[in-house]
């Protein structure tokens, strides 16, 4: 499914923690304030991050199943008593993640990824369950530099096409995945709050700056539509900007809590 590297993950974290939406997570929390025990199924877990910023705001009394299909991941995963790691092929298995006790499903940096029909068949699969949903970081296709370069939009614009190509589910949603989320489990009876959970990288942010910058010249490249040269150049001057201080990046993310009506 991912292509993730453990090392790209463990970088990302301290800002996925940060970005989280602290408004869609106080939802998450007050939904459960009352359990005292409660099962968890993450899905796309990568090394388990979800877990480690979630868990502490949740009831002690918690059992995690932390999947993925990747296994150098799911070694890294978060070792504790109340966490179980399941190797699974989502794209082929979701409803083995789905089936048991399961109270609450979280993913994170995932529906993205994922094509119309996976979606579809994700948000029906929790729905017959009556399953709430917690799906943080969301890419939504929104970034913004600074300093700005006559080049960015272009870069941009082809990173969101890279975005919709296939990830290991099928075309994937990219950029309308937050959306689309949001209308299927409306549609399907679920209430649904919803906030942003932006990437913000500063000037001092040097390191995952130029590992994003890297990453959208690459999906630049394979999706094609800017020169090398004129790409090469665009690169050089915002590495520079980093060099000295002047850069910063935001990424727009997406995070939701959907819930079925009525539940408590």
């Amino acid at each position: 499914m991912s292509g993730f590297s453990a090392a790209w993950l463990a970088l990302r974290e301290p800002y996925d923690r940060r970005a989280r939406n602290a408004d869609v997570l106080d939802a998450v929390v007050t939904a459960f304030a009352s359990h005292v025990s409660l099962n968890v199924a993450d899905i796309g877990c990568g090394t388990g991050s979800t877990f480690r910023a979630v868990s502490p705001r949740l009831p002690a009394g918690q059992r995690w199943r932390l999947y993925d299909n990747d296994l150098s991941l799911l070694a890294r995963a978060a070792a504790a008593d109340s966490v179980t790691t399941v190797p699974l092929d989502l794209a082929r298995d979701l409803e083995g993640a789905l089936d048991g006790p399961v109270d609450l499903v979280t993913t994170s940096a995932l529906l993205d990824l994922v094509s119309a029909d996976w979606l579809d068949r994700f948000a029906t699969e929790t729905a017959a369950r009556r399953l709430p949903v917690y799906a943080a970081l969301t890419y939504d296709g929104r970034a913004a530099l600074e300093p700005a370069d006559p080049l960015d939009r272009q870069v941009i614009e082809a990173v969101n096409r890279h975005q919709r190509t296939d990830k290991g589910f099928g075309p994937a949603l990219g950029p309308a995945a937050a959306q689309a989320a949001v209308e299927r489990f409306e549609r399907l009876g679920y209430s649904v709050e919803q906030g942003p959970s932006d990437w913000v990288f500063q000037p001092g942010d040097s390191e995952i700056q130029a590992e994003t910058l890297g990453g959208w010249v690459a999906a630049t490249r394979e999706i094609g539509g800017v020169p090398d040269a004129e790409l090469a150049n665009w690169l050089e001057r915002r590495q520079e900007w980093i060099v000295e201080g002047r850069s910063i990046i935001r990424v727009g993310h997406v995070d939701l809590f959907a819930r079925p009506a009525g539940r408590r």
